[in-house]
């Protein structure tokens, strides 16, 4: 008998704020790049709660996520990584040092991506939320009885 499939969920957020400017962090493990801020999901969390509270823990902001980007599997790491698309809503930035070495709002553009965003998974999902223009829905249920806790569209 197989044992059950064993995945890791992680979520990620592309964070604008009022300027148009995208917030990106710097990790102690990929500290050759820039990226978006996020983190592994807890067993049971839901996604958006999972996002919302990665982000301020890694940087001391409130965000708001609008919906989902993309999603991205690892084949190497078994990660699942799901990308949303968020605002930006209260903080100003404290990086947590147990958490992320640096964050900030730069202005993020296609033609200087690669000078912050170095590797191509990270740039390729980053690409992609700046280019979008729908997001996919989503929603958070209990099943029993059943329960819309959240919905994002």
């Amino acid at each position: 008998m197989n044992s059950p499939p064993k995945h890791i969920i992680a979520v990620s957020a592309n964070v604008m704020n009022d300027q148009g400017h995208t917030l990106l962090v710097k990790t102690h493990v990929r500290s050759d790049t820039w990226e978006t801020p996020g983190g592994q999901v807890e067993v049971g969390e839901p996604l958006d709660q999972a996002l919302c509270r990665e982000v301020l823990e890694e940087t001391g902001l409130v965000i708001s996520p609008v919906g989902i980007n993309g999603v991205y599997y690892n084949v190497t790491k078994h990660l699942l990584a799901v990308v949303f698309k968020a605002k930006y809503i209260s903080g100003d930035i404290h990086i947590q040092p147990d958490e992320i070495k640096e964050a900030e709002f730069v202005e993020l553009t296609e033609q200087n991506i690669g000078q912050y965003i170095t590797r191509p998974n990270m740039k390729s999902r980053t690409l992609d939320c700046m280019r979008a223009v729908n997001i996919v829905p989503y929603e958070t249920w209990e099943v029993t009885p059943f329960n819309l806790l959240s919905r994002l569209s």
